[in-house]
């Protein structure tokens, strides 16, 4: 990436008179508005949305733990124990893959079952799929040894088994649905926080007040931005999102910021069209032009600037966030982007798991150029995106 200020203006920095016509605002250090406004807590995600690698690897060697132990607590010595362990393999493997390729299949019907309804179908997938993967076992033992298969006792074991495995492997999958909450209501309530700061509200209306009589227009649309913010801020939530709605978001909030810095800011778009339906958590990005926005412009009497790129890249959505620093302290600088980006990092990971990457730091500019401050999210891109016909 190029270290230089990619978007300089070659006027000095000022903001416009309009924008400083009344004195509204309030100082920056007033508590949030809205922090005592309960946020209604977003419904549980299904938690049956395997089709993730983490996922199918988490549930597959857990399987495989447990089988493991079972038979080493019954083995005579480690060799029977590995043999053991082998033979369980050829039921407990199978029986596992097919278990989440059904329920990754059935994930809507299945998340939308009441309670008791997604135990008795875990567990009745669960005796299914291990009667199966045990007769394929028998089969095999058949075709090879000649002998004849019949049918006995031998099938009650791998049903009971396989529905319990079922039941353990859908209680931990409830438990990391469920922990995804507590992060994207932190989410939640850090944006209706960071949208009704008394000095960021009054600031806006500040501005649409000043513009009225100049240009009654561009008022009206400042006002819309804000009633968007607030709407999405407010509205019922939902813990999945585009990029294409996210990039929407983020610019109404920086067509705001734009009005009233003026030229102290200077914002550049460049947007890959074949990544806008790639999945992210919703309010992913506006947290970090906002961040850009306190740490790189209103923390730096010269302004600065903020670059927003989308990109496809080795099968996933890139996004990256890269804005200027100020050069006179560019550690003060970065010092509040930390629980914002660590939240931004857990949700990325309870949604997509290993296939997210998140970086986040200074980068060092070329020369004698300042560093600059880059945020860096990557997300699996849409199968569509990709060439893959859809499921």
């Amino acid at each position: 990436m190029d270290s230089k200020d990619p978007v300089a203006s070659t006027q000095p920095p000022s903001t416009p008179a309009w924008a400083v016509s009344t004195q509204f605002a309030l100082p920056q250090g007033d508590a949030a508005a809205g922090a005592g406004q309960a946020v209604k807590a977003p419904a549980a995600p299904s938690p049956f949305d395997v089709c993730h690698v983490g996922v199918v690897l988490r549930v597959v060697l857990g399987v495989q733990a447990v089988v493991g132990l079972g038979v080493g607590f019954a083995a005579a010595g480690p060799v029977d124990a590995l043999d053991r362990w082998a033979q369980s393999a050829m039921v407990s493997l199978p029986a596992s893959l097919l278990w989440l390729v059904v329920a990754c299949s059935a994930r809507k019907v299945l998340g939308r079952a009441p309670e008791w309804g997604q135990w008795l179908g875990a567990g009745s997938l669960g005796a299914l799929v291990g009667g199966l993967a045990h007769w394929q076992a028998r089969w095999l033992e058949q075709w090879v040894t000649g002998l004849p298969m019949g049918l006995d006792w031998s099938f009650v074991p791998p049903l009971l088994t396989g529905a319990a495995l079922a039941g353990a492997t859908l209680a931990w999958l409830k438990q990391r649905a469920h922990s995804q909450l507590p992060a994207h209501a932190a989410a939640r309530l850090a944006e209706l926080q960071a949208r009704i700061r008394p000095h960021f509200l009054f600031n806006t209306l500040n501005t649409a007040i000043a513009l009225v009589q100049i240009d009654p227009q561009r008022a009206e649309s400042v006002l819309e931005d804000l009633a968007e913010l607030f709407r999405q801020a407010l509205s019922s939530p939902s813990l999945r999102s585009t990029l294409a709605d996210e990039v929407e978001l983020a610019r109404r909030y920086l067509s705001i910021e734009q009005l009233r810095f003026g030229e102290r800011i200077t914002v550049r778009w460049e947007l890959d069209d074949t990544v806008s339906g790639a999945e992210v958590p919703a309010l992913v990005l506006q947290p970090l032009v906002e961040n850009a926005v306190r740490h790189g412009i209103e923390a730096n009497p010269l302004g600065g600037w903020i670059v927003v790129r989308t990109r496809a890249q080795a099968g996933q959505a890139v996004l990256t966030v890269s804005n200027s620093v100020p050069t006179q302290g560019p550690t003060a600088a970065t010092a509040g982007h930390g629980i914002a980006l660590r939240n931004v990092r857990q949700r990325l990971k309870l949604m997509h798991d290993v296939e997210a990457d998140f970086e986040a730091g200074l980068q060092k500019g070329e020369g004698a150029q300042p560093p600059i401050y880059v945020v860096r999210l990557a997300v699996p891109l849409p199968a569509s995106s990709r060439g893959v016909p859809a499921a």
